[in-house]
């Protein structure tokens, strides 16, 4: 069909699975794992052993070496790494530091004044209250009770235009059909995106990898199939897509909501092929298609919009300024971890979804990218990184995310095949990496025992997949 391509980067693709000595299987728990895809005629990550960022994880002591990832002048992808200079990335993170598009520049300036008046109302009407002699208080109280069916009409009556503002405000989300509030128009923020855009430009103007660098051109042939593949999508067709490769050991990426596609080096060390690149890049291209950014910013101004009358609340019935901040800071609080994290977390895993798709269409293995998620927990593991909870987090977990995946891609596979791809070859990479993880374990279990006998490390307890 005209909208499926081929996944052809560069003239024909190979599977390539784990090969080598058990040394480096057992090994394997204190270096990491790399099962790449080699892509010939591409010269990816010249001079590779030199970057300070690997498969996200630091082995202190050398415990057998592992050839770095390197690209042969002929160039291929990376077939192996180094292990001991490598440092852990807390938590993968495929978004900027801060909002991709912020609420209007307007509301950013005007939101702290907003908050400043809530709080000097409700201090002032406390004020006002403890100032009032005993006589004129009973009386207010006796107004309130004798006009609290008033009362209550006219908080019901805000309540609703509340509710009624929520729901005309109404859209689909493209692609999925979710309901999702939406405040702020598309113009707004393809303005300040353009500003976002400039800022990082300022930010990495020394970082930036030329367009001839083989790293930069693998980025460029993986969102040109991404969206060739997708353009049956009009959101796709519509924005023009500008790549941008940053020289940062950070595992990161992000797409502005204008399409502007800034990719650390980092991310593709740590990826283990072209397989696990695309699905990455597919859920930063879903994030702008499906305006995440524009959605996320009215969300959390329509909930500080009604913040501020529980803030009001808070400054006028707290006795004393020390309690009213600690009231302050617990709404602050429970705002940000029963709506705005969920919220985040919903729309990764919707990302996820949608990005599975962009891949499949595209031809892609898609049954690598639960094995990311899982490559990411590992190096968690293996640095004995505290695991946090989930509604800490702004991201689902990497093993949810691994599981969210799993159950997502026999659909995935059935929109490859309705593509006329070609068949998948050799083992699911989900399953090599699970016998990999299997033999490890062991491995480890043996070198534990005490007064074992010494295992014969000319032949490995599985066989493996080779090439």
């Amino acid at each position: 069909r005209d909208r499926c391509r081929r996944l052809d980067l560069s003239g024909n693709t190979r599977n390539c699975f784990l090969t080598g000595s058990p040394d480096s299987y057992r090994n394997f728990i204190s270096k990491g794992l790399r099962c790449l895809l080699n892509v010939p005629n591409t010269e990816v990550y010249k001079n590779a052993r030199h970057s300070s960022g690997r498969f996200c994880f630091r082995s202190y002591q050398p415990l057998g070496e592992i050839t770095s990832p390197q690209i042969s002048s002929v160039g291929q992808l990376p077939r192996h790494f180094s292990a001991w200079n490598i440092q852990i990335i807390r938590s993968f993170r495929t978004s900027p530091s801060f909002q991709a598009a912020p609420v209007p520049l307007f509301w950013i300036i005007v939101k702290p004044a907003q908050k400043l008046f809530a709080i000097i109302l409700g201090r002032s009407i406390r004020n006002w209250w403890k100032a009032l002699p005993p006589n004129k208080r009973e009386l207010f109280k006796e107004s309130a009770r004798k006009n609290k069916w008033k009362i209550l009409l006219s908080v019901s009556s805000i309540g609703v235009l509340f509710v009624v503002f929520y729901f005309t405000h109404l859209e689909e989300t493209p692609i999925t059909g979710r309901a999702r509030l939406l405040v702020f128009g598309k113009e707004h923020f393809r303005e300040l995106s353009q500003m976002e855009y400039d800022m990082w430009l300022e930010e990495f103007r020394n970082k930036m990898l030329p367009e001839t660098d083989a790293r930069y051109q693998v980025v460029e042939r993986v969102v040109g199939h991404l969206s060739e593949s997708n353009k049956d999508i009009p959101q796709v067709l519509a924005l023009k897509w500008v790549i941008h490769v940053v020289d940062e050991p950070g595992v990161n990426a992000f797409v502005l909501p204008n399409g502007q596609v800034f990719v650390f080096t980092g991310l593709l060390n740590a990826v283990s092929d072209i397989h696990q690149l695309s699905f990455i890049l597919g859920h930063e291209i879903a994030h702008a298609v499906l305006e995440h950014a524009a959605e996320k910013a009215s969300l959390v101004h329509f909930l500080d919009f009604l913040s501020l009358i529980f803030l009001t609340m808070i400054w006028a019935i707290c006795p004393r300024d020390s309690l009213a901040v600690v009231g302050q800071w617990i709404q602050s609080k429970l705002q940000e971890f029963m709506f705005d994290r969920p919220y985040s977390r919903t729309l990764e895993a919707e990302a996820d979804k949608v990005g599975l798709q962009f891949a499949a269409k595209a031809c892609v293995d898609v049954r690598a990218s639960s094995v990311f998620w899982q490559q990411m927990e590992l190096a968690e593991t293996i640095q004995g990184q505290p695991k946090l909870p989930e509604w800490l987090s702004t991201h689902p977990s990497h093993e949810n995310r691994a599981e969210h995946l799993d159950r997502l891609i026999p659909e995935a596979l059935k929109i490859r095949e309705s593509c006329n791809c070609p068949s998948l070859s050799g083992p699911d990479p989900r399953l090599i990496f699970k016998l990999n993880m299997q033999h490890l374990l062991e491995s480890s279990k043996d070198e534990d025992t005490p007064n074992s006998t010494k295992q014969d490390l000319s032949k490995p307890k599985l066989d493996f997949p080779h090439t």
